[in-house]
């Protein structure tokens, strides 16, 4: 599937929910300056032709704040200095947490990479080292697998296999 088509097959998978309207240019611009990395092209378009949040399988946390919220932060600046923040630094620069998957589990995706590499943050599979893991699938890739209705909703296999190798009690 194209970007093009995958933006329209999520525009009209999600008409009709009452999503915010989309974000701004400028709105896209003022957080790859928090986040200090471009944002995914195809992360771009959705918020900036779809919807500001409120898409995908847990509801993309939206770019700014809205009268919807999608996690348990207003926008996802708020989310991604929630994870930076110095008594919890976990995440790498420029991964940023996305959809708030709830218990503490995030799905993010990695401004580092032109595809948004996606990858998975839940630390009740085994432990806080190991909550982070990849999950080995593109932005496109992870949003085609929803619109199948072959969204994860439990712990994601990578998880499980890092839990089997855990030594930390």
């Amino acid at each position: 599937m194209t970007d093009d088509e995958l933006v329209l097959a999520v525009r009209t998978y999600v008409a009709g929910r009452e999503l915010p309207g989309p974000a701004s240019a400028e709105d896209v611009t003022a957080f790859e300056r928090v986040v200090c990395h471009p944002m995914p092209e195809l992360l771009k378009r959705m918020y900036l032709e779809v919807a500001n949040g409120g898409f995908g399988p847990w509801q993309v946390v939206s770019l700014t704040e809205t009268d919807d919220w999608f996690s348990d932060c207003a926008d996802i600046t708020m989310a991604y200095r929630a994870f930076g923040a110095p008594d919890r630094d976990v995440l790498p620069p420029g991964l940023v947490p996305l959809m708030d998957r709830g218990c503490a589990m995030w799905a993010l995706v990695d401004f580092r990479t032109a595809d948004g590499q996606m990858w998975d943050w839940d630390p009740n599979v085994c432990c806080v080292r190991h909550a982070l893991v990849p999950l080995e699938q593109s932005l496109a890739q992870w949003l085609t697998a929803w619109l199948r209705g072959e969204a994860q909703d439990g712990p994601y296999p990578h998880h499980l296999r890092v839990e089997s190798a855990c030594c930390i009690p």
